[in-house]
């Protein structure tokens, strides 16, 4: 099984704080999916406390990596910025402190703060190398 890099999906405090304005929360009173692998992307989880699970399946349904996010990830990066479904299946456990941030907003937010854009993109680059260090 592919091991990625939990930190891969982590953000810097203050990419965290402007997010924070433009976030929702989510209620995780339970295990709650927050999104499933191949559904549409529509929107960025931020998760602030607790623990949720990144997973991959492959088209046979066989598991090809699993990883507990820590706080700070940003959840549903590459399939919101590349307007792709989601690529991973991400469940909050109970008690875990979640936000969303729904995609007409966060392309807002991308568009008005152009520091913020480009630490989004350092995340997303994160992400790409620690996915490219699990295939080999």
């Amino acid at each position: 099984m592919a091991q990625l890099d939990p930190s891969a999906f982590v953000a810097d405090q203050e990419l965290i704080q402007a997010l924070e304005k433009h976030a929702t929360p989510v209620s995780c009173d339970s295990d709650h999916v927050l999104f499933r692998q191949g559904d549409a992307s529509t929107g960025l989880y931020v998760l602030h406390a607790g623990e949720v699970t990144l997973s991959m399946n492959s088209d046979l349904d066989e598991p090809i990596l699993s990883l507990q996010a820590t706080a700070g990830s940003l959840l549903g990066l590459p399939g919101l910025i590349g307007n792709q479904p989601y690529s991973l299946t991400a469940v909050a456990h109970d008690g875990a402190r979640v936000s969303f941030i729904p995609r007409a907003e966060f392309t807002a937010f991308m568009h008005s703060d152009s520091e913020a854009a480009l630490k989004i993109l350092q995340v997303l680059a994160a992400e790409v190398s620690s996915a490219r260090r699990a295939l080999y």
